[in-house]
This record gives structure tokens, sequence and C-alpha cells, in this order.
């Protein structure tokens, strides 16, 4: 049953909270970059310094950006070049990828130990499978591979074939995600994003066959034409398919920032703030009556996934690839867009294909900007994965005080009044009725909002 809250909730109370907001996959966020006192050089001191402190059973984490599509999904926010020119783009690109690594291989002492990786997009799965196996066998011809590693990768349903999944599992793969977005046909057609039921059953299907331990299934709430009977009936598919692992996304509509993709419809078109509520709570009733547990801000996960355990024993961890159930101290984007974190620093590569290829040509890393964390931002990084991975954060731990925690928990008092949020001498909790707003209740935290950005640029999606 959908929760009692949230039928009594008024709509000026959601508008209180529907406010634009970081999704917090960092901190800070990208816009908040220092990027002034970004240098390249102390980039690579702190991914060398992070590698040392780093023990062997933790090893790095790499991720892997492949930006090509054959077509457009207009909701979609990530990086993506939209081509059917196959043999042009995937066997330059992949030279590309080896060489950008090449060069991180040059400052390490000794060679990395390989923990997780995983290859996202775009849809990696444009690339054939004889491509992929030449990329991740010349990868792993350069790093140790960890006992237990964790790989994944992304794949569209309409073209993930049995031989990609197969010549991927055959290399450590176990877990692969598909996105399904929503089932209604006409939701479908409006985001440029026409794939059956069946077509996705078919590659939930082999991949079982095949060994995969972990499928997650992706979908989307807050999309065009969505409306609360048609997305149950999305759930009520993926629940027939059972996949281990379910991510609830709410729709960022950002086209300010994502440009012609998100401009092929308006707001008007859009489900209302307490419509994409009434979506995601009924998702997380139907989902939690046949077995799945509630992660996070937006994950689903059965009990025999690592997501699951990880969860239970507060290992769970959060970064640009969302939630994952291992984490490491250092993790390496390779490709175009993509953002490696050493912990103390952030730095993001080009998001020009040609620029790419130049500035590897040359013999030079393609990061074009980052940010190097204070002691400040480390402790409030802190607080914020906490808040987002267990809906709560402590401060008993004197490392973790913060000198203005006080006039942080002032900044939360309607929060406190509205009861979606409990505290202590040294602690506070997001109540389950305040699990929707947790991002708001990050915001508190965050000391750079509303800072050195025009206050007239929209740069966030809204918290509903």
């Amino acid at each position: 049953m959908i929760d009692f809250c949230l039928l009594t909730w008024s709509n000026e109370f959601l508008e209180k909270y529907n406010v634009a907001a970081p999704r917090y996959t960092s901190y800070p966020t990208v816009p908040y970059w220092n990027t002034k006192k970004f240098s390249v050089k102390a980039w690579k001191n702190s991914l060398v310094k992070s590698l040392e402190e780093s023990n062997e059973e933790e090893g790095i984490s790499l991720y892997i950006h492949l930006p090509f599509c054959e077509q457009m999904c207009t909701f979609c926010g990530c990086h993506k070049y939209i081509t059917k020119r196959h043999d042009d783009m995937e066997m330059p690109y992949i030279h590309a990828l080896l060489s950008e690594w090449e060069i991180y291989l040059s400052h390490f002492k000794e060679t990395p130990h390989l923990k997780e990786l995983h290859i996202g997009g775009g849809t990696p799965t444009f690339f054939s499978p004889e491509r992929l196996a030449f990329f991740i066998d010349q990868l792993f011809s350069t790093v140790r591979i960890a006992e237990k590693p964790s790989f994944s990768i992304e794949g569209h349903p309409n073209n993930t074939s049995y031989k990609h999944m197969e010549v991927l599992y055959n290399r450590g793969f176990k877990r692969i995600s598909f996105g399904v977005q929503d089932y209604g046909k006409k939701v479908q057609i409006k985001i440029n994003r026409v794939q059956s039921y069946d077509a996705v059953k078919s590659v939930t299907d082999d991949a079982r066959t095949i060994g995969y331990t972990s499928i997650c299934h992706d979908l989307v709430y807050g999309l065009p034409f969505q409306h609360l009977d048609g997305f149950t009936d999305s759930i009520e598919k993926i629940i027939q398919l059972k996949p281990d692992r379910i991510a609830l996304y709410s729709y960022a509509h950002v086209p300010w920032i994502k440009g012609l993709g998100q401009r092929g419809f308006s707001e008007a078109d859009l489900p209302s703030p307490k419509e994409k509520l009434m979506m995601s709570e009924k998702a997380k009733d139907m989902l939690l009556e046949v077995g799945y547990y509630s992660i996070g801000m937006d994950h689903y996960a059965l009990m025999s996934d690592p997501l699951y355990e990880a969860y239970q024993t507060k290992s769970i961890h959060r970064n640009f690839m969302g939630y994952n159930s291992s984490k490491t101290q250092l993790m390496i984007g390779l490709g175009v867009s993509s953002i490696s974190d050493s912990w103390y620093s952030f730095a993001q590569n080009t998001k020009n294909l040609n620029d790419y290829y130049s500035l590897l040509s040359k013999g030079e890393l393609p990061v074009v900007k980052g940010h190097h964390l204070s002691d400040e931002d480390l402790i409030i990084r802190k607080h914020i994965l906490n808040l987002m991975c267990q809906f709560e954060t402590s401060w008993e731990d004197k490392r973790l005080c913060l000198s203005n925690i006080n006039q942080i928990i002032e900044k939360l008092d309607e929060m406190f009044s509205d009861k979606l949020i409990e505290s202590g001498d040294n602690y506070l909790r997001i109540t389950t009725e305040g699990r929707p707003f947790v991002r708001n209740v990050c915001m508190a935290f965050d000391k750079y909002l509303n800072h050195s950005i025009n206050q007239n640029k929209r740069i966030f999606s809204k918290t509903i």
C-alpha cells in the first residue's frame, strides 16, 4: 500500500521540498569544482598517493566510457555520440583508450591490482563482441586481477547478443545492467526507446543461461506521458522477470543542459511531482512485497545480490557510477567525459572526441578540469556519503566534526518539524518518511551551494 504520509502530503508541502538539487554522486558536485586551482600534475600526485595508501586486497576501480549510440534516446542525460559508423569508430576509440591507460600505468610503481571494472555508455554493446574481447584482453594483460573482482557492463536489450554476454562472462563479468525505462508504447515512442518485453526477457534469460549472477534492470519514472497505471504495468512485467537488482531512477528534466534531446517534449507532458512520488511509492510497495529490499535512494535488490549484503554491512558506496557493492579508494575513468576519483581529487576528461584523440596523440592525459578536495571537503564528503548510502550520519568520531554543525542542523528546522529527520547529540538520521528527500538533507551540508555560480543559471534537476 502506498505510504499514508504520501497521500496526505499537500501540494504545498511537496513544492516546499521540490527544489533543484544535486544527486550527490560526488562532493563537491561538478559545477562547484575549483577548476582554477586544479592542475594535472597535482592530480597525478594524488592518484599515486591514493594507490600507495590502498592495500593489496582493495585494489583499484576502472570505469570505461564507450560513448557511441546508433540513435538518440530523448530522456538520456549521458554524454554520447550518435552514429552508425561502427568500423570508423570502434577500433580507433579502443586504441585511444589503451593509450590513455598506458599513460596512467607509467605513473604506477607496480602493476595495479584490478578489483572493479564497469563499462558504461553511450551503448557499450554498440561495439562488436570481438572488439570488446580484444580491448578487455589488452587491458587485462597490464593488470593483476583481484581474487573476487566485480566486473559489470551496461547493455541495450535491442542489440546485446548472446555472443556479447558470452565473451564478457568468459573474461570475468558477472553483472549486467539492461536499460528498460518503461514498457508503455506511447512513452517509448516519445523517448525514442522502443523495445519489447520479449526483447528484455530474451536477453535476461540468456544472461542467466550464460551464468551472470547479478542482472539489473533500470527503470525511469517521471517520463513524458507516464501515469500510475501504466507504470504499475511496467513494474508487474519487471517482477515477472525477477532481475537480481533494480535501479529506479527519477527522470531528470534538464533540457537547458542536455540540449536537443530533451527539448522533444515539454514539462506539460511530464507527470506532476505528486504523480512521480506516487509512482515511486507504488513501485516500492510492489517490489518489497515480492522480496526486494530498498537500498539507498533508488535501488532495490534481492537478498542474494551483493548490493544487499553491502547495504547490510554498511560497506555500500556511491560514486559517479551510482551505488556499488564494493569500494576502492582510487577509481580511474577512461574515455571521453569520464571522471576519475582518487578520494583527494577529481579529474574529468574532455567531452570532445577530436580533442580526446589529439591530446592522447601528444602523450598527454585528456584531463581538462578537476578539483582538489580540502580537509573540510573530505569531512563533508563523508557525511554526504553516509546520508546517501545509509540515511544517517554521525560526528561522534572527532575527525568528522564540523565547526558549523549547529548551523547545519538549524537549516533543517522545517524537516524536523515535518518529521522527515531526527537527531541526537552527535548524529542525524533520516526517517522512513523522509527518505524521498535525502538530497534535501545533503544540501544542508553542502557549503558550495549558491556560491560562485550565476543564480539565474539552472544546473540541477528537482528533487521530486
